[in-house]
């Protein structure tokens, strides 16, 4: 199987500790991070994705705003250029532990935390950040990409 993330989200799986806005929403994120460290693939998507399926009932909630969508536009333009290829819709990313350390370290340095301005999360996951992503859930699966932002071997 593969997990549909959409581009901003691969941020916020950074610093996901087990902090959420409901117990249901927390509970479902830790299977999502579990599924992603025991391997499965990420399939870059536009719009809601898996995390936000327990609060697609809500039908205020962000998930559909436009400026969610800006969100996941200045986060994929920022992986993007850190991975040095283009993150395109539909297409599968692999993580690996490489590839988390790699994000985490230019999160902590601040050069892919466009997407972040303004996020009511952005000053908890600054300091995740800061203490060295103690605690973070996500480790990434141990196989090996096929190159650049592709699928696992």
């Amino acid at each position: 199987m593969t997990v549909r993330l959409r581009a901003h989200h691969l941020l916020c799986l950074l610093t996901f500790v087990g902090r959420g806005y409901t117990p249901a929403f927390t509970a479902h994120y830790r299977r999502i991070v579990a599924r992603l460290n025991a391997g499965e693939a990420v399939e870059l998507v536009e719009g809601p994705d898996d995390i936000c399926a327990p609060m697609l009932d809500e039908p205020e909630h962000h998930c559909r705003n436009a400026s969610v969508a800006v969100r996941d536009a200045q986060a994929r333009a920022g992986i993007a250029g850190l991975l040095g290829c283009p993150l395109e819709i539909g297409r599968a990313i692999a993580i690996t532990p490489v590839r988390v350390e790699q994000l985490r370290r230019a999160f902590a340095e601040g050069t892919i935390r466009a997407a972040c301005a303004g996020c009511q999360w952005s000053d908890f996951c600054t300091q995740i950040a800061a203490q060295g992503f103690g605690g973070a859930r996500l480790a990434g699966a141990g196989f090996s990409p096929s190159g650049g932002c592709g699928t696992p071997d």
